[in-house]
């Protein structure tokens, strides 16, 4: 399964990503020239990091990694995430659906497709979101649900 992944990130990064990845770091480095801009530099390095090798991994909200609400997961973090995307998120969706539909060109590309596809969902709203294993996205999720129907029960 890891080996498959490896393959994968060493196809993405040469197929692609490497260049999504420096469009991301290309937008974390212009929010970082401004103080304003703090909050969406740090989201775009995380998520370039990402970009740049994102098979075996996922985007998560950091609610529901922890199990609490932060800034970013709040109503500051979706005014943000507003901002965000009228601004820059726009243009990096853009990069990735016109991506997707440059994979999408050959059955090999398929995986790609949908991996660009999921990214620019992401640039929807990042703030407010981390990147963690998959294996740590189930178990947060899992947890969440477990927790969910215990409210449910009245436990």
């Amino acid at each position: 399964m890891h080996t498959l992944r490896q393959i994968g990130n060493l196809f993405w990064f040469l197929l692609g990503g490497f260049w999504m990845g420096l469009g991301w770091w290309l937008v974390g480095v212009v929010c970082a020239l401004t103080v304003v801009g703090w909050p969406w530099a740090r989201a775009c390095f995380v998520i370039a990091r990402f970009v740049f090798l994102p098979f075996g991994k996922e985007a998560i909200s950091r609610a529901d990694l922890t199990g609490m609400e932060d800034v970013g997961t709040g109503p500051l973090g979706t005014l943000g995430n507003i901002i965000w995307f009228v601004c820059a998120g726009i243009w990096l969706a853009l990069g990735h659906l016109a991506s997707a539909l440059a994979c999408a060109l050959t059955v090999v590309g398929i995986p790609f497709a949908v991996q660009h596809l999921k990214i620019a969902l992401l640039t929807l709203g990042p703030i407010g979101k981390t990147i963690v294993t998959t294996e740590e996205a189930d178990a947060a999720r899992l947890f969440a649900a477990q927790a969910a129907v215990a409210r449910r029960r009245g436990a």
